[in-house]
């Protein structure tokens, strides 16, 4: 396990290093001064004078004269100029891949991070697409982040409204959770799908009222006969193109690794050429999907754990069940609002028959493979626990250090929280869910289960290694807002939901830093800011740690630096 230094162990470790000689000129060398150097290296704040860099490692932290000698003759002196340096910020979960192919589609989220409020603003969106595109008929148009919580008709729209605005092309409208779609009728004949298709275990299409015609609306699994619409070829240098985008994106917004978590089967050697060809930018960790695993693992087809040319094949991405807002998420209890497709005992459903999961832990388990799995609802939690006590009985192996991975941990109850720190789980949270839909959670949940979600405040508490992420396409690669999310729980009409389980400033920073590295068994050469890791750094306008709380989300990244080298300065 991680041993966390206090500063004055750093310091005291600085002071054997700089006992030996001088190192020789470097003009690539470079100190940083001037300004808030917080390192992340403590259970509380930790700042230095001063950090040099060198051969795209950090050499010193400690006082500037301590720098300047480890950097060497030549180096460059940096001043911050007043702005705050930390740690690269680590993407603990996200769909780097799926923000690349959004450069390409409609922007249907409502505000504050798209225009959308109603049917016809999508139907609008899709056709300044259409425009854009100039696609002629048979063109797929395909729009991302459609939210009926937030549309005027508060519901989905339907296949038949889209049929009318698009009677040639096939229409895709991803809903903003990624766990469903709306489909028209040209996209439905493309994918074979009519009143005869039957429901797919773990997914349900919604029918037109008395009837078995498709509505339009596809959930979880049912989504998985658009998939080759969805993810239909384009070009390798295009493809390439929307990538070096992407991640130039997330370098913009401070992230020096990013993750790509849930790698389909043509998706995989698409990134390995991004990689072999030095388009990665940044650090990218990625989960190719469960539906791959005994392609995959204990085959000895991919090199699981090893970074190499920016790209880590880190472990097997699972889906446990779907989405909370979309009242899919897999619950001990009903959701209190109607939902579609249902009429009693409404509590969602899960991806995984409970079989199937045992034997993908027991597989992983056995080839020593990282797991992480998607799991919204206590129910699909209990199923992850269950899961792993299973496996590591049947393997006769009790391991603490495996970091299996539960992402999102959102609807969760308390003796869950302690069968994580029992059993060595980690959660992945997501406190954005709180600002985006924390007040359709009250409504779907709740008070008491509501206030629960992503339990952040009691998870450190109890001493687990919690992280956060904006799982993007969901919610923008944003983690100045994550941090704000987390430390003040504020939802969109403005009340704070869970007040008790509200996080500092320095514990929100510390699940976007040195805990992300630790869930991707990083510590030692990410996260902090110590000698002997990698140069991966993060310069702020403002200290997150010194401006009033609802002030975090309006700081600003100023530059980003990757393994030594400036990949984004803010103009």
């Amino acid at each position: 396990m991680w041993a966390f230094r206090s500063a004055a162990t750093i310091l005291s470790l600085a002071g054997l290093l700089f006992g030996c000689s001088a190192p020789s000129a470097d003009p690539t060398a470079s100190v940083y001064s001037g300004g808030d150097i917080l390192t992340m290296a403590g259970h509380q704040p930790v700042y230095v004078e001063a950090l040099a860099v060198r051969d795209g490692k950090i050499v010193a932290a400690g006082s500037k004269a301590q720098a300047l000698k480890a950097a060497g003759r030549g180096a460059r002196q940096i001043d911050l100029k007043g702005a705050t340096l930390l740690p690269g910020f680590i993407d603990a979960h996200s769909h780097m891949l799926n923000y690349a192919d959004s450069l390409v589609q409609a922007n249907l989220n409502p505000p504050p991070v798209g225009g959308v409020r109603s049917i016809a603003d999508i139907i609008s969106e899709v056709g300044r697409l259409k425009v854009s595109m100039k696609a002629g008929d048979g063109v797929l148009l395909v729009g991302q982040g459609y939210d009926p919580d937030q549309l005027a008709e508060k519901r989905h729209p339907t296949a038949e409204e889209l049929d009318m605005a698009f009677p040639n092309n096939p229409v895709l409208l991803m809903h903003a959770s990624g766990h469903m779609l709306v489909a028209n009728t040209a996209a439905m004949k493309i994918a074979g799908i009519d009143a005869s298709t039957k429901d797919p275990e773990g997914g349900a299409i919604i029918r037109k009222p008395g009837t078995t015609e498709p509505q339009g609306l596809f959930q979880e699994t049912a989504m998985h006969p658009f998939i080759p619409q969805v993810q239909a070829p384009r070009p390798l240098d295009e493809n390439l193109v929307l990538i070096k985008r992407a991640l130039g994106h997330y370098a913009a917004n401070g992230y020096t690794t990013a993750a790509e978590h849930l790698v389909m089967p043509d998706k995989m050697p698409l990134l390995q050429a991004a990689a072999d060809r030095g388009i990665l930018t940044i650090d990218v960790e990625a989960l190719p999907a469960y539906l791959m695993a005994d392609q995959l693992v204990g085959t000895g087809k991919i090199r699981w754990g090893e970074l190499k040319n920016g790209l880590k094949w880190a472990g097997l991405k699972l889906a446990t069940d779907g989405s909370p807002q979309g009242k899919t998420a897999y619950l001990t209890k009903p959701y209190l609002t109607p939902v579609p497709g249902c009429k009693t005992d409404c509590r969602g459903f899960p991806n995984i028959p409970q079989d199937e999961l045992n034997r993908l832990f027991v597989l992983a388990y056995r080839n020593g493979v990282q797991l992480y799995s998607h799991c919204n609802g206590d129910a699909s939690i209990d199923m992850m626990i269950a899961a792993h006590r299973f496996a590591e009985k049947d393997l006769g192996i009790v391991d603490f250090n495996r970091r299996t991975v539960i992402i999102h941990s959102q609807i969760m109850r308390p003796d869950q929280l302690v069968a994580y720190k029992s059993l060595g789980l980690l959660p992945s949270f997501f406190t954005n869910h709180v600002f985006y839909w924390g007040d359709v959670h009250l409504a779907n949940l709740g008070a008491e289960r509501a206030a629960y979600i992503s339990p952040m405040a009691s998870a450190m508490k109890a001493g687990i290694k919690a992280t956060n992420h904006t799982d993007a396409t969901v919610t923008p690669v944003d983690p100045m807002f994550l941090a704000w999310t987390a430390v003040n729980r504020t939802t969109r009409s403005g009340q704070v939901l869970g007040p008790d389980e509200r996080v500092t400033p320095y514990q929100a920073l510390k699940a976007m830093t040195l805990n992300a590295a630790y869930e991707y068994f990083e510590e030692t050469s990410k996260g902090s800011l110590e000698t002997g890791k990698t140069a991966d750094l993060v310069l702020l306008d403002h200290n997150p740690l010194k401006v009033a709380p609802d002030a975090i989300k309006t700081i600003r990244v100023v530059e980003t630096v990757k393994s030594g080298r400036s990949v984004f300065k803010a103009p």
